[in-house]
């Protein structure tokens, strides 16, 4: 029989009960059917992976209790259907005890049944299936080289500190300016580590009205406060067997860290309007753009707080002090967008580097990101070049120095660039870059002729 998407193997001694169930099962023509009479035959036969077995437990050769634990020895994820001339509850509970998918009493009308129970582990095995390759996807996307790019000395070094983070579940700090990754850096950790089947739960603090804070973290009760008209899980329970990442950790408030370092110490929480704690295990990460050192100093942040989330600290570079991975990462960046919105990838010319490399990026990554998306839209030639670069940050100084030229080029685009200022007030011009007016009226004489 030609193979087809789903493996049926069926043991059945009895000839006519045998073809019985051969009609049943082909009567979808998704299903791959082999039949056996023997349970020798079909444990010669499971190196071809069945997702079901339908099995006579009274076999001639070896009895069903037994051949159900040689099959689930040899393929766990195989599904197998006892179907037996004995209806002794005693016996169906043993075999449902030992892996038995169901068990069904031998009879002429289990057609139904039968293929009803079928199209259930289908469905089952399918879920498992966009779940396994979720896994492995989700796996992919976080794995160090996927999301951490880098080759720059100053971002090398935190490499080992996240590989060490992945070993255990230590508390983990990440620090470093707005926009160099903090985020991506704690969902890597996550997801390469003994907690990745469970969730990532990021909480952005600074996102967070001061009144709603302990609510969204703990949770409320119906009628726990003005307006709570139903009852709320908080983001602690949500993480449960996963990860809570606390994004600007720098910017709670202090009554709230006196109630956070209490949680972390008891591993529970107390939802608003209630006085029952509720037990969680999560890994906690948090992440601030602030010194949280000089922030205990000034009486800002909680120093007994401050030790119980020192953990494993990790520091971002920002993207100004890894110069090196610029390029790098516009055109990971580049080649992600244009994979992602079905477009052509398009190389940055050796100018648009130069300007890319010339630019401070206050924004860290996330401006490169941002910008280097843009410029693929806005691009209207094979290559993306200067002008489709934008930067919201762009300052006259760095534009400037973006492309080597001579000095009169330097001095005909500082002048374009005040008087575009000044809305061509030739005098003020004079005034601002401290030279004659009539250097001015000679430019602006040259430049009409």
């Amino acid at each position: 029989m030609q193979e087809k998407g789903f493996k049926i193997f069926l043991v059945e001694d009895d000839d006519w009960f045998n073809e019985f169930l051969c009609y049943i099962l082909t009567l979808n023509p998704d299903h791959d059917v082999t039949a056996f009479k023997k349970g020798k035959d079909l444990l010669k036969a499971l190196s071809k992976q069945p997702h079901i077995v339908t099995l006579d437990y009274n076999l001639p050769d070896i009895d069903g209790g037994t051949l159900l634990k040689k099959i689930k020895e040899q393929g766990p994820q195989t599904e197998c259907i006892i179907i037996s001339e004995q209806d002794k509850i005693d016996t169906a509970i043993s075999l449902l005890k030992d892996g038995a998918y169901d068990y069904f009493v031998k009879s002429q009308d289990i057609r139904d049944r039968l293929l009803n129970t079928i199209e259930k582990i289908k469905q089952q095995q399918l879920l498992q299936t966009k779940i396994t390759r979720l896994e492995e996807a989700v796996g992919r996307k976080y794995s160090f080289e996927n999301r951490l790019i880098g080759k720059s000395e100053d971002f090398q070094k935190i490499f080992p500190l996240i590989q060490k983070a992945t070993q255990t579940s230590i508390t983990v700090s990440i620090t470093g300016e707005t926009g160099t990754g903090k985020e991506e850096v704690a969902k890597a950790i996550h997801y390469n580590s003994s907690r990745k089947s469970g969730p990532f739960i990021a909480v952005n603090m600074a996102a967070i009205p001061k009144e709603l804070a302990e609510s969204e973290l703990f949770g409320h009760e119906r009628g726990a406060f003005t307006g709570a008209l139903n009852s709320r899980t908080g983001r602690f329970e949500e993480s449960n067997s996963g990860t809570l990442f606390l994004d600007e950790i720098g910017e709670m408030d202090l009554q709230l860290q006196a109630k956070l370092l209490r949680v972390l110490q008891e591993k529970e929480v107390i939802k608003l309007g209630s006085n029952k704690p509720i037990k969680f295990d999560a890994r906690i990460m948090v992440a601030t753009h602030k010194n949280l050192q000089e922030e205990v100093r000034r009486g800002a942040f909680r120093e007994d707080l401050f030790f119980r989330l020192f953990g494993l600290q990790i520091k971002i570079p920002a993207l100004r002090e890894r110069t090196t991975d610029i390029i790098l990462l516009a055109e990971f960046f580049i080649k992600n967008f244009c994979s992602e919105n079905n477009l052509n990838t398009k190389p940055l010319s050796v100018h648009a580097k130069q300007k890319l490399l010339a630019y401070h990026f206050p924004g860290n990554v996330r401006e490169l990101k941002s910008v280097t998306e843009l410029a693929c839209v806005m691009s209207e030639g094979k290559t993306i070049e200067p002008v489709d670069l934008n930067f919201s940050h762009s300052d006259f100084s760095t534009e400037l120095l973006s492309e080597e030229m001579t000095l009169e080029g330097y001095e005909k685009k500082i002048i374009h660039h005040f008087l575009s200022k000044y809305n061509n007030n030739a005098l003020l011009v004079a005034e601002k870059l401290g030279i004659g007016k009539s250097t001015i009226y000679r430019f602006l004489n040259r430049e009409k002729n």
